[in-house]
């Protein structure tokens, strides 16, 4: 127990960050809140890792060296993501995903 904090506690914060994300990533049009509804669910899973390997394997540090794997891989993909993201908007002058979705080649 870290703290007097349970290890379900920390996984019902987990999932409800978890679904947030999901809810937004489904129910959004911007891309930017997409991208945010995103990044919730990779956040949740680190929660995930590192909560896992602090009560199940507390010895070990894979689960934080996946976590900090998991941030550098959500790093590159914001970069990447708002670079698209830019991208689109000088095309279309729209982040909306409706916009983008019937942009003609």
């Amino acid at each position: 127990m870290i703290a007097g904090v349970s290890i379900y506690e920390i996984l019902i914060v987990s999932t409800i960050v978890f679904f947030i994300g999901v809810y937004g990533f489904l129910t959004r049009k911007n891309l930017i809140s997409v991208l945010l509804s995103v990044e919730l669910i990779l956040n949740a899973t680190a929660i995930n890792f590192v909560i896992f390997n602090k009560y199940l394997f507390p010895g070990h540090v894979q689960g934080l060296f996946f976590t900090l794997f998991l941030i550098a891989v959500a790093a590159a993909e914001v970069a990447i993501a708002i670079a698209i993201i830019i991208d689109l908007y000088r095309i279309t002058k729209s982040v909306n995903v409706d916009e983008t979705a019937e942009m003609k080649h």
